[in-house]
């Protein structure tokens, strides 16, 4: 998840942070996951911006750690983020998180249609149901971030043999918003699939939980958000984006952050996001217990995912 801050924000220390990812061989299609661990225990306060994906965070700590806040909710402990949340803010002294990023159509086969909440914020234990307090405790008591991470595909796994995938016709207009990085019109994409606009729109709503037009902005606004992490100029941002100004790319930033691209730009998480991990990064990143200091980036889902057919690999 992305997040951005202020200057009366409390970024993590990423001195005192140690991040682990899953080894390339653990990877799930259209999953993303890593484990944050604090030395010991610190306070973080930041604003989170929208990201195209369902975002679990699971608190680890010894205590509910985590606290969050949007419009309309607010809690402790483990919550659950959907696509294109406003107003989102996490705080609390945090010990250790596991951070689990779906891609709509995961999301939907995991946890049933419409997944995408609508741009809500749910605690975890709302969104999971019966069972949720177990899953914690055995993410809790696994003993390395490999089994943690082994334990979460294992049952997000398992949660997706249960649900019939989402239409093929909206599984592909997903894959073709992502992959084009949210420059392919509406239009051509009911055409690509057979179905009229309005059809596409109500199916892709229904199910994912977001308009094909909004989840083009979002995942146009994720790319920018990280091109602009990575340290190039709005102007060389706009135009690898596919807005038509600057003054569009200010436009959509503002929309969805409610700040500039410059404030944007030194966003906190994005430090150590899956895409702008930059290699002087203070964070330790592991993949699992050992292995090359970078995190890897997961493929696009597919329809066997969506019915549960894709084989997970053990870490061990």
């Amino acid at each position: 998840m992305s997040s951005t801050g202020t200057p009366n924000e409390t970024p993590p220390d990423w001195s005192r942070v140690r991040v682990a990812v899953p080894r390339p061989s653990a990877g799930l299609r259209g999953v993303s996951m890593a484990g944050f661990s604090w030395r010991a225990p610190a306070f973080v306060d930041m604003a989170m911006v929208a990201h195209p994906s369902v975002t679990l965070l699971i608190d680890l700590s010894e205590s509910d750690g985590l606290l969050y806040d949007a419009r309309d909710r607010h809690g402790y402990g483990s919550f659950v983020v959907g696509l294109a949340p406003e107003g989102l803010r996490a705080a609390g002294r945090v010990g250790e998180c596991l951070q689990i990023r779906l891609q709509p159509v995961v999301a939907a086969a995991v946890f049933g249609p419409s997944a995408g909440l609508g741009g809500r914020v749910e605690s975890f234990e709302d969104v999971w149901g019966l069972g949720a307090g177990r899953v914690r405790d055995e993410l809790h008591a696994a003993g390395s971030w490999d089994e943690r991470f082994a334990v979460a595909a294992r049952l997000l796994r398992h949660r997706a043999t249960d649900r019939p995938p989402v239409d093929p016709e909206v599984a592909h207009t997903w894959r073709a918003t992502f992959g084009s990085r949210g420059r392919l019109r509406v239009d051509g994409l009911a055409d690509e699939v057979g179905w009229s606009r309005k059809r596409l729109s109500a199916r892709f709503r229904a199910q994912l939980g977001i308009t094909p037009k909004r989840a083009a902005r979002l995942v146009r606004f994720d790319h920018a958000a990280h091109l602009l992490a990575a340290g190039l100029a709005p102007a060389t941002v706009a135009f690898e984006s596919g807005y038509a100004d600057q003054s569009h790319l200010h436009r959509e930033v503002k929309a969805f952050t409610g700040l500039t691209p410059t404030a944007v730009a030194g966003a906190p998480w994005l430090a150590v996001d899956h895409v702008a991990w930059p290699g002087s990064s203070a964070a330790q990143v592991t993949p699992g217990r050992a292995g090359r200091p970078a995190p890897h980036r997961m493929a696009p889902p597919t329809d066997a995912w969506s019915r549960g057919e894709t084989a997970c690999t053990d870490t061990h």
